[in-house]
Formats: C-alpha cells, sequence, structure tokens
C-alpha cells in the first residue's frame, strides 16, 4: 500500500464519510445513437451474411457517420447476432 493511496483513502473519508469505492462514471457517450443501431440490426435481418466491414460501409452510406468495425460489432453482440457466416461443414 502506498502513502498516496492511504492519503486518497483519508481524503475520502473526510469527504464523504465512506471509504467505499466511487461509483462508475459510465464511460464515454456511445457514438451510434439509438436509431442507427435499431437500423444496423434490422439490416442483419436484411443481409445476413455481410460481414461488419460491409455493414460499416452500410452504416456509413446511410448515416453519414463513420464507425469502427469495433463499433459495429459492439451493437451486434449487445442484441445477441453472432457474425459467424457459414455453417461447419463435416469432412467426410
Amino acid at each position: 500500500m502506498s502513502v498516496a493511496f492511504v492519503g486518497k483513502l483519508v481524503r475520502r473519508q473526510r469527504q464523504t464519510g465512506s471509504l467505499a469505492a466511487l461509483p462508475g462514471r459510465g464511460g464515454p457517450p456511445r457514438c451510434l445513437d439509438a436509431a442507427a443501431q435499431a437500423w444496423l440490426v434490422a439490416q442483419v435481418g436484411r443481409q445476413p451474411d455481410a460481414t461488419l466491414a460491409e455493414l460499416r460501409e452500410a452504416l456509413q452510406a446511410h448515416t453519414g457517420q463513420r464507425v469502427s468495425v469495433g463499433s459495429v460489432w459492439r451493437v451486434l453482440d449487445e442484441h445477441g447476432l453472432r457474425r459467424k457466416k457459414k455453417p461447419v461443414r463435416h469432412r467426410a
């Protein structure tokens, strides 16, 4: 335990009356609004075999907003959509 950490705990005890951890701040705001996310989910329904890069390009063409492939993946993951394009083939 460092001296700086103990100092922060003492300061927190004085300010809040508790040593409990501070609540989370929520992180940065989302780059896609609810309408864009809904459009993306619907696009996967219309074009289920599209790659993440293709979905990103379609989203940019639709909204004019450029996002990363990771942002597209997070939206799809939150809605339980997986990007496996083809079923596994059994070897003969």
